[in-house]
């Protein structure tokens, strides 16, 4: 019997145009009711994964920043974090590439550019920025660097191919076709569920997981179910037990209706 979903956020129960559908949200209600644990797994920071669970009345832990940080009630449960020497070391890569960084540290999203690529970011995710010279920020806790090129996602394929030989005391995953991030390596969404898994003392095959992007590759690993979507890339479809329909199709819902009897 399942005893916990946890699931990845856009592409998986939110579509791209940022909207739940009725059959999600009763399905997240309907879990509730039956007291499965509904956690929400995302690299998104948590003010923005918390604004998400509140919108689905969720009150079971929040796992964001691919795992680096699991909340509940606003109490740290678990944190990993990059030191300051790694996210200079980051930094100075990105200047000499001339690729945009999104910075977070202590849950506060920091830019160096209000350019285009940090508007469309926050529209998007809905969050706030703080415009700075990062070479100034007290990089105390660095939730992770997001590097983002929305004009040429090919180079966000090269770097994620090349960078682990750079920095290979980080974990480094392209998390869309656009957006390559950067944290520390027990900052994925694996260790993350793994430690609710012990948290609550769960078995594997109480555990479902589903996904659809390559840093969901690690979500699904720990479940005993594994789900990816439709939508999901190829890399994440060969790591599933089961692929359901798209997210614009409630491929969610329909996963659960089959395994969550």
């Amino acid at each position: 019997m399942i005893k916990l979903v946890a699931t990845d956020i856009d592409g998986t129960i939110l579509i791209p145009e940022g909207e739940f559908t009725q059959k999600v949200i009763d399905c997240v209600n309907d879990l509730k009711k039956r007291n499965i644990k509904v956690v929400l797994v995302t690299g998104r920071m948590n003010y923005s994964a918390k604004l998400i669970a509140d919108k689905l009345g969720l009150t079971t832990p929040i796992i964001s920043y691919q795992g680096g940080l699991v909340t509940e009630n606003n109490n740290i449960l678990y944190e990993r974090y990059l030191t300051s020497s790694q996210a200079e070391k980051i930094l100075e890569w990105a200047k000499s590439e001339k690729i945009h960084v999104n910075f977070y540290n202590n849950d506060t999203l920091y830019s160096e550019q209000d350019d285009d690529e940090i508007k469309r970011y926050c529209k998007i995710q809905n969050t706030p920025r703080k415009i700075e010279d990062l070479s100034k920020i007290k990089k105390d806790k660095v939730n992770k660097i997001l590097a983002i090129d929305y004009s040429n996602p090919e180079r966000i394929s090269k770097y994620e191919n090349e960078l682990p030989k750079l920095f290979p005391d980080l974990y480094i995953i392209k998390s869309t076709q656009y957006f390559l991030e950067f944290s520390n390596k027990e900052a994925s969404k694996y260790c993350a569920v793994k430690f609710l898994q012990k948290y609550w003392n769960l078995k594997d095959n109480e555990i479902l997981t589903i996904g659809d992007q390559n840093n969901d590759i690690e979500l699904l690993r720990a479940g005993g179910i594994k789900v990816a979507m439709r939508n999901a890339t190829e890399e994440l479809k060969k790591c599933a037990d089961y692929i359901t329909d798209s997210v614009y199709n409630d491929g969610f819902v329909k996963a659960i209706k089959q395994f969550c009897v």
